[in-house]
């Protein structure tokens, strides 16, 4: 599989510190200033214009409001706000895209998505791992069986000089990675019973009887939940991720577990 899925803002979830869900990166960036200039602000703060209705200002602070602009919509409310509250203060932040709209107005920064947001997407044959796993909790796939799994990993993030990240640096980090899941056992943590110095003991109750498997730790990787392809996408993500440039944002990976079937899991990476 080679093709390049789109990666949209809305697939992206912004938390500030205060633990408000923002819609853009660019709230999140306006929220992270006015912490850093320790500017306390309430997020998303309800206005009531003269004709009665209720709009949203993105930030509130002590010194004046902030609105960002991201659509046609954001215009119109700004510039009613402007004038149904000529004595307050209100700062636009806004795509040159919109400079056509409103560059009557004196207070809008606007701004450019330099370095722009890019993504790079490898597929190799080096990366596959051959395992074997146990799902307890769906009869076909409740025995001991065994895959062989290719991945495809994409990276999101800022580019630099047009380069997100060099793909041969990429390459050598994914392969290290996925060499980790190479010929193990996955199974959920929950079904272990016992172990010593170099086995685990694993058993359960099944759609096909009672299990009570003895297994070298070594070859064994034990799980946060179930050993779905799904969750061995999330594994991945999670050992990828700390490996990762910083201006690398998220990480998407697909496993796929067989012929046009697999999981692709796609996560925001917090630094």
């Amino acid at each position: 599989m080679t093709t390049n899925p789109t990666i949209l803002d809305s697939d992206f979830r912004y938390i500030d510190k205060k633990g408000n869900l923002l819609k853009t990166r660019t709230e999140l960036t306006v929220a992270q200033m006015l912490v850093f200039l320790e500017n306390d602000y309430e997020y998303s703060y309800e206005m009531i214009l003269k004709n009665g209705d209720k709009v949203k200002v993105d930030f509130k602070t002590a010194k004046g409001f902030i609105e960002v602009i991201d659509n046609d919509a954001d215009i119109e409310k700004y510039k009613q706000i402007k004038e149904d509250f000529p004595d307050e203060k209100i700062m636009a932040i806004g795509h040159a895209k919109y400079v056509a709209q409103i560059k009557e107005l004196q207070d809008i920064v606007f701004y450019d998505k330099t370095p722009q947001t890019g993504s790079i997407f490898l597929e190799d044959a080096s990366f596959s791992f051959d395992y074997a796993h146990i799902l307890p909790l769906v009869e076909k796939c409740s025995i001991l069986h065994g895959h062989t799994s290719s991945v495809m990993v994409e990276l999101v993030g800022q580019m630099k000089n047009n380069l997100l990240v060099d793909f041969g640096i990429a390459k050598k980090i994914i392969k290290e990675v996925v060499n980790e899941f190479d010929h193990k056992f996955f199974i959920n943590r929950k079904y272990l019973r016992k172990e010593d110095e170099s086995h685990y003991q694993i058993t359960f109750d099944g759609p096909k009887g009672m299990f009570d498997l003895q297994v070298p730790k070594h070859t064994t990787y034990l799980l946060e939940g179930e050993a779905t392809v799904e969750n061995l996408s999330t594994e991945i993500i999670k050992l990828l991720a700390p490996k990762m440039p910083e201006n690398v944002e998220a990480l998407g990976v697909y496993i796929y577990e067989g012929y046009n079937k697999g999981s692709h899991i796609i996560s925001n990476i917090q630094k």
